[in-house]
């Protein structure tokens, strides 16, 4: 049986949580749920699975320290640090390359570090059953069940089903379909065929090196010659002369949607990427008004709003459907309904030189 390591994407900047979530401190590293960090949280579901030195990390060298503070049981050399984030096609490639290092034939599995996921014990079973199909050379990813027709996930279609694994189906992966029209994605869940992408994969690190060989040979041959140099002092300005020259691509645009050979796993774990400030409405209470809250409120006729507080007490009359952020040095409002505009706010910011609450 081949070995099996995990690797956690940690990258990212997680705008869509301004301020909240900064360069220097980004989603990954924030408390959100419990007395625990997003990153923590995703270490500590996979605990039980693999030992510290199977875990890898893949993140910018900006956060390594950060990182690092938070889970010293990871050996500081399974941390890959990429120069310049270019999605997560490459960097998934580049655990890859060290990954078939240890073993050639090893089976890698892929998490995201700002995911929530309520229903651990069913995941864990979900990644061991995983690793079973994927042995056989398939590439596996884990469906989500769908809870709404939700227009701002990935689907993948479900076709035939091929094994039963500790009780879940392995359905063949037809299609993926990246963030459907509300018409569409009503019609996708209605069907029962569809679920979606969460963005966890599981494969034999051959698999994963055929495939960017056949559809991304420009990233392949940079990952071939990094691959040269590992473990020898030229690997670190290898990578900083060939990695900033990639282009940007994620696993699912630059693979997943032509991949040979895919099959899904259907799953209801509890699972929200976090990609916003509505996502916390599925991971933490609401009181009696429908408000989400962190820190100290206090509210008249105030309903179905989002309030994250820093060191100051928030009041409120009269709000609907708002989100409101205070930090030390930034104040967010903004309508529910415009919270797809808070990336564009910081990217307002940076053009306009805002770099200190950026």
């Amino acid at each position: 049986m081949s070995s099996c390591y995990a690797l956690i994407m940690a990258g990212g900047g997680g705008t869509r949580l301004w301020p909240l979530s900064r360069r220097s401190r980004p989603k990954q590293a924030l408390t959100l749920v419990g007395e625990r960090t997003m990153f923590e949280h995703a270490v500590d579901r996979i605990a039980s699975l693999f030992q510290p030195e199977e875990i890898f990390v893949v993140t910018g060298e900006e956060h390594l320290e950060t990182l690092l503070f938070q889970a010293p049981e990871l050996p500081r050399q399974n941390f890959l640090l990429e120069p310049v984030g270019q999605g997560t096609a490459p960097a998934i490639g580049l655990g890859a390359v060290h990954l078939r290092r240890r073993d050639p034939q090893a089976v890698m599995v892929v998490l995201t570090a700002d995911h929530f996921i309520r229903d651990v014990e069913t995941f864990r079973r979900a990644l061991a059953a995983a690793a079973e199909v994927a042995e056989k050379g398939h590439l596996v990813t884990l469906g989500i069940t769908p809870s709404f027709p939700s227009t701002g996930f990935g689907y993948i279609q479900q076709g035939e089903q091929l094994y039963e694994v500790d009780g879940f189906a392995v359905f063949r992966a037809l299609r993926f379909t990246e963030k459907p029209t509300a018409e569409t994605a009503f019609r996708m869940v209605e069907s029962g065929l569809y679920t979606w992408n969460s963005g966890m994969f599981i494969w034999r690190v051959d698999r994963i090196l055929e495939e960017f060989a056949r559809q991304m040979p420009d990233l392949y041959d940079v990952l071939m010659q990094i691959d040269a140099v590992l473990d020898t002092p030229a690997y670190e300005p290898t990578l900083r002369r060939l990695w900033p020259e990639l282009s940007p691509q994620s696993i699912d645009y630059g693979v997943m949607e032509g991949a040979q050979d895919v099959v899904v796993i259907p799953v209801d774990i509890g699972w929200s990427d976090v990609g916003n400030w509505s996502s916390m409405r599925e991971i933490l209470p609401a009181d009696a008004d429908g408000n989400v809250v962190v820190g100290e409120h206090v509210g008249i006729e105030t309903r179905n709003s989002i309030i994250f507080g820093g060191r100051r007490l928030i009041a409120t009359i009269g709000l609907e459907d708002m989100i409101i952020v205070d930090t030390d040095d930034a104040l967010l409002i903004c309508p529910l309904e415009r919270e797809q505009d808070v990336r564009e706010m910081v990217q307002r910011l940076r053009v306009m030189g805002k770099n200190g609450v950026l």
